[in-house]
């Protein structure tokens, strides 16, 4: 997490150098952004003990999942845009952590995650390179959560296989970036957002398990920017 946190403030610090630079097509107030790319997910996961009765300090962990991302923007003002990132359902792996580490996969999960941010974007309309912060919210939508076998061993041995299901949850997050021009209308967007997202897993044992999932995702995309006449 760190490593990521000083790779975004050596980037926006670039960008902050370079953001005199002009002659790129303006990003200005009436203009619509419409952006792909690939986003990374990667859960930084707090879990709680499984409620009893269960092994002491029985917790879970979350891998990491790659898809693409769409973002639907509209500058408000010259520096202040309203937008939306959709995208496909990540794929989440779960894993036993705490008294369970080593244990392999205890679990898949897919969650969607639509996001609104406000975006503050720095310079001028016309710069070459625009660094930006945002504040936004998220509302994660859990789905397809399917338990493996070694979930069942931990929690029920010899028992019916055990199934769970996640909360779903509104979550708010912040964002940093920067758009960097590189042909009329086009560009390069480079950012990295944080969200602080907790749920609580309920499994058909009919124990629970609170945890912070605290996802950071890090992604790069093409856009390109227009005026829409209705």
């Amino acid at each position: 997490m760190k490593k990521q946190i000083n790779c975004a403030v050596k980037l926006l610090a670039l960008a902050a150098a370079m953001g005199v630079a002009s002659g790129a097509s303006a990003q200005s107030a009436g203009q619509w952004v419409v952006a792909v790319g690939m986003n990374k997910i990667e859960p930084d996961v707090k879990s709680e003990p499984v409620s009893a009765p269960a092994l002491p300090n029985s917790k879970a962990d979350i891998g990491a999942d790659t898809q693409p991302i769409m973002t639907i923007a509209r500058m408000l003002t010259d520096n202040i845009s309203a937008e939306v990132d959709l995208g496909v359902p990540y794929k989440h792996k779960l894993y036993g952590a705490g008294a369970l580490e080593g244990t392999g996969k205890m679990g898949t999960s897919e969650v969607l995650p639509p996001t609104a941010f406000i975006r503050y974007h720095l310079f001028q309309p016309n710069s070459k390179i625009r660094p930006y912060v945002g504040l936004g919210i998220t509302y994660a939508i859990f789905r397809n959560e399917t338990g493996s076998g070694q979930l069942t061993a931990v929690l029920d041995p010899g028992g019916k296989p055990v199934t769970y299901s996640m909360k779903n949850k509104w979550a708010a997050g912040i964002k940093i970036g920067t758009t960097i021009s590189f042909k009329e209308n086009w560009f390069v967007d480079v950012h990295m957002a944080k969200i602080k997202l907790k749920t609580t897993a309920t499994y058909s044992t009919g124990q629970t398990q609170v945890a912070a999932l605290d996802p950071t995702a890090v992604a790069i995309s093409v856009g390109h920017n227009f005026h829409w006449k209705w």
